[in-house]
Parts: C-alpha cells; structure tokens; sequence
C-alpha cells in the first residue's frame, strides 16, 4: 500500500482537510460524555447549580464565609464580586477564575451549612468537639473567638475536609448555593429547567456539528479514493499499453482485467475508509483515554483491559486471514481465466459436446473462489459478536466497579454514563481498526498486485535521441544477420535473417507451419527486440527510433483479424479520426469491402460488436486490410492476411492493392503461392534459416523447399508450365 502513495500526493491538500474535520468531530463527540454527565449531575442532583460560585450571595451569608477564609482568599473573592443593596453579585470572569474561586469558595460553603444544618463531621456542633450553647448564633461565636482559637478550629476543620472526597465537598457547596438561592426567592425549578434547557440544545448543535462534518468527510474520502482509482487506472492501462509480448506473456489477459478492475477497487474502497476510519480511530481513542482518565483514574485498569481483549481478537483474526486475502485475489484471476476461456471458446465446446467437462471447470473454479471468500466472511462474522461481547462485558464491569464509587462518595452517578460512553468510544475506535484491518490485507495484495504491473520494466524502450531518417532510403526494409530467441526458450526461432525489401516492390515470406514467417514481420514492428544483428527502417535501426515514429511508417494487418466496437467507418479510420468519407471508400474499394458494406442497411454507420463478432472471418479481415490502407503508410505488412478470402476475391484484391502500393514497400506472409507468384522478391524460410530467395520461377528451379510447397499446391500442368 505504501508504494502506491505517491498516487495520493496531489490530494494532500484535501487530507489536511479531513484530517482538521476529523479532529473537530473528535473534539464534538468526545464533548457529547461530558455534556450527559452534567446533565445528571448537574442538572438533575445539583438543580442546575454547576459549582460553588454562586452567582448571588446576600452580605450575611458573605460574612460567614469569611470567617473560613484567609486574607488572600478574601480578596480574590471581593475582586470579583460586587456588593450592592446587601447582594454580593458575581462579575464576569473567566473560566480559569471561575476554577480559583470554586476552590476557594468550597471549602468555606461546605462549613457553613455544615453549621447552619447542624451536622458535626466537620468537628462544629452537634456532637463534635466545639459545642455552640442551644439557641445561640455559633457564627457570632466564632467571629468574637480569639484569632489564635479561631485559627486552630479552622485548621482542624480543614483537616477533615481534606479527608473527604470531593464529590462531598462539592455537594455540600451546592447545598449552600441552593439554600442561599431560595433564601434570595430565586425560582430552582426554572433554573434547573434553563440549565438542561442550554445542555440539550449544546448537545443537538454538537450531533448536527457531526453529521454536516460526518457528510463533509464521507465526500471528500470519496472524491479522494475515487480520484487515486482512476490515476492507477490510468497508470495501469498506460503501463499495459506499451507492454511488449515477453510483458504479455508473464500477465495472463485475465490478470490484467482484475488487476484493472477489482484490484484497483480494493484499493478505491480501503482509501475511503481509511479517511473515515482509520484517521478517526487514533484521534477518537486517545481523545477518549484522556477523557475517562480525568473522569475517573481509579478505573483506568478497564481501559487497559479492553484495549487488551481488542488487540487480542485483532491479531487472531489477521493471523487467519491474511494468507487467505493473498489466495482470494489468485482465484479471482482463475475464474476470469477460465471464464473468458469458455465464452470465447463456445463453438468448439459445442462442436465437440464439451460442455459437461466445461461447466464441472468452472464449477471448480467456482467453488474455490466461494470457499476461501465464505472462509474470510466467516471470520468477519465472528468478529462483531465477539466485539459486542467485549463491549457489554467492559459495561457491566463499569458499572460494578463505578457502584461502588458511588456509594464511597467517589463518584457520581453521571460521571459513570460517561465513563461507560468514553470507553464505548475507545472500544470503538479499536473495532474501526480491527474492520480495516480485516480488509487492508486483502487491499494490500490487491495494490502489490497493482504496483507489480507499474514497476514492470518494459523491455522496449524509446532512444533518448532519435536518430535521422536517410531520405534516398524512404521504406527500405533492411534485415541485417538477424537472429532472434523468443524470452525464455533455449534455441534461436530465426537464424541469420538477411535481405531487404524496397519500395514499389512486394516482398513474400513463405515456408512451412513453425518455420518463424510470423516472427519475421514482428520483428519489423518492434513487438519484440531482435537477439542478434539489426533491422533498419527508412536507414535507421528501429532500435533507434521512437515506437510512435516507427509504427507510423506501418501499415499493418495481424494474422487474424481485429475489429473494435464502433462502426465500419470508426475501425477504417482507426489511424486518424479526422480521416474523410471519401479516403474511407476509397481504402473500403481496393480491400473488396464495399460491396458487402454497401449492402447493410446503414453502410459506413453499421454496428461492429465487440471483437467483430458479427462479421464474418473473411469480412473480418477485408476491413483489417482497409485500415491498413487507409493509413497510407510506407511499408505495408500482411501476416498471411488473405488466408479467409477466396480467390477471386483474393486475385481483386491484389491487382487493387497493386496499384494502390505502387510506391510502398509491400511484405507479405503467406501460406497459398497463388498470392504470391507475382512478388518481385519471395523469401522461402525452414526451420527459421532462409532456404532461399528469388522470384517464383527462380525458386522452383534453385530451392527444393520452394518447390516441395508449389508441388503441394499447383497441378503437373501449372508446374510443368511454369
């Protein structure tokens, strides 16, 4: 996967993007706990009072207060209050401050209704140690104690209060806030109603924040993954177009479709989730482990221990899956192998009553590509409820554990929900990385696969310089001592090939089945390299000129006819879209094509489906030939090109092609002499070695090759004419 990030750079821009978004839908989820818990607290247990700070406190109430605090602390607190008409009211400060007065505030306010209620845990009434003589104002008691007796009840006081849990302390605070609110007439019920009223529409201005950053998110993955599938599209069909044989011949056609299709989808669908997901995960999970630490450290065993059972069930399921992922993508490729086979193959399998035989090979194929991939599914099956069990057993242990918090005065009853939900968000960060990791696997065999075919070394290579054409030498075919091994075999298939072939002359090869015709016009066109000596074009090694320049000189017509989904008019023009109406005639006219187009109800605009399945074999290759032609190129190659025309066709073609090719260099491959017997020069091949050459009436008296072919082909009388 790595090696296909390159693809990914110019969308950098865009991952800053979604990783910004990501962090603020973090930001929101994570504040969506905090928001439930005070909602409970808060707004349930506390009336909507969130703190000590009050924000009135009558004169009298002040007063007290300031017997429990220092002078320093007395001071923060007149710098931030106003006293008006008997009313201490709270200006505006800042959260930080906020924080100072409620720690100074606290402690003080949980002395005063401690008092006031007449409770003795702090050491003041009641039973404790100070006693306050019945019906007397122990504030006024304590005001009038000496400063030095009054400084030891507070220290002993303080001491206690530091052995209490905070949740107290702060409950007793609030205590205070509410008894002094009703005192001051204030209405509780609406405060807590405006209080949860505010929580509530926060909480849904958060959800939306989510969903319209969630939306935003999902696009931008979307337009990212897609834009990166379709440059390694790109990528990959411009690769497999400049491929040479050798490259086709170690990527099966079938691996090359799904290494173009279903690969690069992989790949498509694991980028996208990656942004959604595994970007998410990390911010999600560490944000929700400092989140559940502030909240409660006592439990953070629980964290580990989930994070644990996570990881445990993560690792499981990769060590299974993996070596599977890498057999899945083999046997996508084996049944579009076998597949494509049987489509393309359904004549003989019909003529020869095969289909039993191919229907159990597909069968086969079949049922290996569902077994593993059920196998994989199976595992993906097992990993949610395995999840959700983690997920309910950490629940119950929360709430066992956060119980007895709650009874110890530890924690509340809302910062356990948001516990459980901080820990369901960790949990759940892990569970999006455990589903990808299900899936990179299998995405990154998919992108080896890929990066396979973009890292392939085509062996034929453009010079970095051109070399010049010799004009005096315009479509001379030169073989200079040619022999050629095709990669991978051990002998040579041609051995020391050597004539040429000049312009407004035609050039036949011709031999027996095997003997390398085919390989000697390939050779021309650079489908493959020659192993020794040299091939000259125009007087330049083909070696030393673009593949562009070279196979715009050419005029080639393959073995078997290749038609591609369009029109009769769109295959002819295939060397140039702009070419006219009239040079499409023209080519269709001497290829002997025109009378069978003119016949079809819309001529030049007919259908040709896919691989001209819907023309005949010798119609097939007629419309091959007029392409050819209608490029006007300077060499004309025919591969045996005629083998499906009869020959009264043949022979009009010929004269046609004559007198069209007069100034053009013409080779052709053939199998039948009557195509040939009027070429300028016949080059006769066995066993890749030239046996001979010359004219047809040369051959038959100097080449016993040549004549074995024409006794084969041509009656006593034709021979003994000849």
């Amino acid at each position: 996967m790595f090696k296909l990030a390159k693809y990914i750079k110019k969308y950098t821009g865009v991952i800053l993007l979604i990783i910004v978004l990501l962090v603020i839908q973090a930001n929101c989820d994570l504040s969506l706990p905090t928001y439930t818990s005070n909602i409970v607290n808060v707004g349930i247990q506390q009336s909507g009072i969130e703190d000590a700070v009050a924000d009135t406190i009558s004169s009298d109430s002040m007063e007290r207060l300031f017997l429990f605090m220092d002078q320093e602390d007395q001071e923060l607190v007149k710098a931030n209050y106003t006293e008006e008409n008997g009313i201490w009211s709270l200006n505006k400060i800042s959260k930080k401050t906020r924080e100072e007065l409620n720690q100074v505030l606290g402690k003080p306010m949980l002395a005063v209704y401690a008092l006031t209620s007449g409770s003795s845990e702090l050491g003041l009434g009641g039973d404790g140690a100070m006693q306050f003589p019945e019906g007397s104002d122990p504030f006024e008691i304590l005001k009038n104690l000496p400063e030095e007796q009054l400084a030891a009840t507070k220290e002993s006081m303080y001491e206690k209060m530091d052995a209490m849990p905070d949740t107290l302390i702060t409950q007793g605070s609030i205590a205070f806030v509410k008894a002094e609110y009703e005192e001051q007439g204030i209405d509780l019920d609406a405060f807590q109603k405006h209080y949860l009223l505010m929580a509530g529409l926060k909480m849904l201005g958060f959800a939306l924040l989510i969903m319209v950053i969630s939306v935003a998110v999902a696009f931008l993955s979307c337009r990212l993954a897609a834009g990166t599938a379709r440059t390694l599209r790109e990528g990959v069909f411009t690769k497999v177009v400049s491929f040479s044989n050798k490259e086709f011949e170690h990527f099966s056609t079938a691996s090359l479709i799904t290494r173009s299709t279903n690969d690069i989808q992989q790949v498509q669908m694991v980028l996208m989730l990656f942004f959604r997901m595994v970007l998410y995960a990390p911010i999600l999970g560490i944000g929700g482990v400092i989140h559940a630490l502030e909240t409660s450290r006592s439990m953070a065993w629980v964290i580990l221990l989930a994070v644990v059972l996570v990881l445990g069930v993560v690792a499981v399921l990769f060590a299974i899956t993996l070596p599977r992922f890498k057999k899945l993508q083999d046997l996508i490729d084996r049944l579009n192998l076998v597949t494509r086979e049987i489509l393309q193959g359904i004549p003989v399998i019909r003529a020869f009553s095969r289909e039993k035989h191919e229907e159990q090979r597909f069968d086969k194929a079949n049922k290996d590509f569902i077994s593993t991939n059920l196998f994989v599914n199976r595992c993906m099956t097992f990993m949610m409820p395995i999840m959700m069990l983690v997920m309910n057993e950490i629940t119950v242990l929360i709430v066992w554990t956060g119980c007895k918090g709650i009874d110890a005065g530890t924690m509340q009853v809302g910062d356990m929900m948001a516990y459980i939900q901080y820990t369901m968000m960790i949990i759940m960060s892990f569970l999006m990385i455990t589903m990808m990791s299900i899936m990179l696997p299998r995405a990154s065999v998919s992108a080896g696969r890929i990066n396979e075919i973009l890292e392939t070394e085509v062996v034929l290579r453009d010079p970095e310089k051109e070399e010049k054409e010799i004009p005096e030498k315009k479509g001379v075919v030169e073989f200079h001592h040619v022999s050629f091994t095709y990669p991978g075999a051990e002998d040579p298939v041609l051995h020391d090939i050597d004539f040429t072939a000049r312009p407004g002359e035609t050039t036949a090869i011709i031999g027996s089945t095997g003997c390398g015709k085919s390989t000697v016009v390939n050779l021309i066109p650079r489908f493959y390299d020659v192993t020794e000596g040299e091939i000259l074009v125009d007087g330049v090694d083909v070696r030393k000129m673009s593949q562009h320049t070279l196979h715009s000189k050419l005029g080639y017509v393959p073995q078997k006819g290749v038609l591609f989904s369009g029109t009769i008019a769109s295959n002819i023009a295939y060397s140039n879209d702009a070419m006219s109406d009239a040079d499409i005639h023209k080519a269709a006219d001497i290829a002997q094509a025109s009378d069978f187009i003119e016949e079809k109800e819309e001529q030049y605009d007919s259908p040709i489906a896919q691989g001209g399945t819907n023309v005949s074999g010798g119609q097939k290759q007629r419309l091959s030939i007029a392409r050819a032609i209608a490029g006007k190129p300077e060499i004309y190659i025919f591969d045996d090109s005629f083998s499906a025309l009869d020959y009264k066709t043949d022979a009009a073609l010929r004269k046609a092609l004559k007198e069209e090719t007069a100034d053009a260099t013409t080779i052709i491959v053939a199998q039948r002499i009557s195509t040939i017997l009027h070429a300028e020069q016949i080059i006769v091949l066995d066993e890749g070695r030239i046996a001979g050459i010359g004219t047809h009436k040369e051959l038959l008296k100097s080449c016993e090759v040549y004549h074995q072919i024409a006794a084969s082909q041509l009656s006593k009388e034709e021979l003994d004419h000849e």
